[in-house]
This record gives C-alpha cells, structure tokens and sequence, in this order.
C-alpha cells in the first residue's frame, strides 16, 4: 500500500505542479506548496484511504499553502485582491496534464545543460535535492544553489507557463529529449563515484519518456528514445558481476537480460518506424535491438549495426558515435581499419577516457598486447568511474600476461 501510494504521488507531482504553476505563475512558491502537500498526502493517505480524486486532492491543499504564504507575507495588502482570485476550487480538476508544458519550462534555452537536467529532476522527477546531489556527486549545498539559480534564470527571462509557438516547438522537444537522454546515461553508466549504474535515475528517465510518448504518441522520435532506455536497460542485471565487477556486453549471461522490456522495445520501435520520419533515437534504437536480439555474442549482425552507424553519423556528426561506428568498423573490416579511424577522432575527443578504451581493445584485437597495455592504463587514468577504473586496470594486466606469454613462447 505504501509503495503504491508513494508511485502515485510521483506520477502525480509533476501534474499538480504544472496546474498551480499554469494559474499563478510562481514557480519557486508553487513547487514549495507541492512538496507540502506531497508531505501531507504522504501522511494521511496510508491512514485515511486515497481520496476520490487524489490530484484534485493535492492541487486543493497545494493551492490553499500557497494562499497562506502569500497571505502571510509583508506585502499582503497590495496581494489581497491577487489572493482572492486564487480561491481554489474544490471541485474535480479537469483532465488537463501540464507535465509536458513543465518539462518544457525546465528544459528552456536560457538555462545551461546542468541546470536543465537538476530542474528537470526536482520538478517533474519529484527528486530531492539530496538525491540529485548524491546522483551527480556534489554537495546538497551546491545542487540547492543550481536549482535555484536555475528558477531565477526562468524568472528572469520573462518565460511564461506555455507551450512554446509551433515554430519553436520540434526544438524546444529535442532539448527535452536530449535531458532525459542525459538522466538515462548518467543512471545507466554513472559518470564518477563507486557505482557503475544508478538505478533510481535510469528508472526515473524511462518513467518520465513513458509520460511524453503518452502525451506524444505519434512522435516517433519519443518513442525512438523509450525504446532505446528500454532495450539499453534490459542488460542492466548482466553488466555487474556479484562483486560489483563491470561486464562487457560480449561477455554477459544473456539469460539475466529482461526479455520483456526487449520485447517492449521492439515494438515501440516497430511502430515508430512503420509510421513515422527516421529520426537519431530510432537509428540508435534500432542498433540496440540489434545487440538484444543476439542469442550469443557472435550473433551479432556486426554488418547491419555498421550500416546503423553510418546512417547515424550522416544524421548526427557526433565524435561519440564516431567512436562506436569505429568499433563497427573492426568489427566487419578488422582492428587495423577501426584505430584508423580512431586517429582522426583524436583531435574531437582530445583525452576523453573512451578514445583510449577503444583503442586499447582494437589494440588487444589486433594482438599488440604491449600498446594495449599502454592505451587500457592511460584509460584507467582519465575515468572517475570506479568500476570502469578497475575494470581498465584488470584488461592491462590481462594484456601483459599475454605478452609476456608469446614471449616465453617465443624463447622457448
């Protein structure tokens, strides 16, 4: 009962958020009344039972804390005939979801990409402070101070609690996808710190793309990007080992896969291809799928994921995935045509830990064990993730006992 009631209430926030912010345009006072009817909900609910409608529930008691703060401020004669028209109304609440309008606000343009996915949690993703902070590994007081800054950028930028004009509104949902992208990988792969994955973040990025494809159902770049959360997490039980060891994906117990958010994502991504413009998250998507649907590493349609990655890069000249359409590469073609590619990356990637991770392994495959050796401990030294860092660490040592091996072959 209690779980149930917490996931309503998530689901449920970000709704009830959208709602006061829509009518009184407060956004730092509206989201302190939430969290306190969230407080309260959380406290008489379990008790008392659900209410009839527990979002008109919520936006009564949210709106009736806001009145009161105003209420109780120095400046309350010059609010009174404000305050009045607030009356909240008591009655059911019209079917009317905001969450989208919000995400909107919280990813605005004036804001940086930091700022964007804080926001984006706290408001819509119903996170604490403290949970955002742990998530990004930075302390409670800096993250209050991001979020804050953040409200008052949004202030200061005259943004209003609308749907932005149809001219700006393919843009504005490509930010919005691009954060909650950012949350799935900072979850799936977390940047720094002792874990390899943040579960709470990866499962709060597909609850909220749930939310927009639900909004969005004929947009297949949402549906583009649910599908590839939910294929990219159906490995997320096989990418540890019981020690916490990271696993790569061609060594993972493939039973361990979640079989029914690949079949999930398949279909999501069926459809959005059957009916609508191929887009960058379909295209990554689909390479996914293709990963997911390999009974067994060497399975893998290495040719037709080499062709994904070309169409991708034709999309979306990004270094990154440059980087994976060179592993395709040696993958169909050898190791000796991926780390040609990967001298034309240097320069995009400068020292980024995952050029020389790449071309450790193309390295190892292509049996010189010594400069990957060399290229798996520059690797190890540039990531702040444990895991990758141990990981790294264990591949160079892997790649000096075979070296020195042939070499004892070789004497010998």
């Amino acid at each position: 009962m209690a779980q149930a009631i917490e996931d309503l209430l998530r689901e449920l926030a970000p709704q009830v958020l959208g709602t006061l912010v829509r009518r009184h345009e407060q956004f730092d006072a509206c989201e302190d009344a939430v969290q306190e009817a969230l407080i309260d909900a959380a406290a008489q609910w379990p008790e008392r039972g659900l209410p009839d409608h527990p979002r008109s529930w919520l936006v009564t008691v949210a709106s009736r804390r806001l009145i009161d703060e105003v209420r109780s401020q120095s400046a309350r004669r010059r609010r009174e005939e404000t305050v009045a028209a607030w009356a909240p109304d008591d009655a059911e609440v019209p079917g009317r979801d905001d969450t989208l309008t919000l995400l909107f606000l919280c990813c605005h343009p004036e804001l940086s990409p930091p700022s964007q996915l804080a926001l984006t949690l706290r408001a819509v993703g119903g996170l604490s402070t403290a949970e955002i902070a742990h998530a990004f590994l930075v302390p409670e007081a800096t993250m209050a101070q991001r979020i804050s800054r953040a409200k008052q950028r949004i202030k200061s930028a005259g943004a209003s609690f609308t749907m932005p004009p149809e001219s700006e509104r393919a843009e504005r949902l490509r930010v919005v996808l691009h954060v909650l992208y950012l949350i799935f990988n900072e979850g799936y792969t977390s940047s720094s710190g002792p874990d390899l994955q943040r579960a709470d973040l990866t499962a709060e990025s597909i609850r909220l793309t749930r939310a927009v494809h639900r909004l969005l159902p004929g947009d297949g770049e949402v549906a583009g990007l649910l599908a590839l959360m939910l294929l990219t997490d159906a490995r997320r039980a096989a990418r540890t080992g019981p020690d916490g060891r990271l696993i790569p994906i061609a060594e993972q117990d493939r039973s361990l896969w979640n079989g029914e958010g690949v079949a999930e994502g398949v279909a999501l991504l069926s459809d959005a291809l059957a009916g609508a413009a191929l887009g960058p998250y379909q295209v990554q998507a689909a390479i996914a799928a293709l990963h997911d649907e390999a009974a067994k590493a060497g399975d893998t349609d290495w040719p037709q994921i080499l062709a994904l990655y070309e169409l991708l890069a034709g999309m979306e000249d990004n270094p990154v995935i440059r980087l994976n359409q060179a592993v395709a590469v040696a993958m169909v073609h050898g190791p000796a045509r991926g780390l040609a590619l990967l001298d034309d990356l240097a320069p995009r990637l400068g020292d980024h830990h995952r050029l020389h991770a790449v071309r450790a392994h193309l390295l190892e495959l292509d049996g010189q064990a010594d400069a990957a050796r060399a290229a798996y401990l520059e690797a190890a030294s540039r990531t702040t993730s444990e895991p990758e860092r141990d990981y790294l660490r264990a591949r160079a040592t892997a790649a000096s006992t075979a070296c020195t091996e042939a070499a004892s072959t070789e004497v010998s």
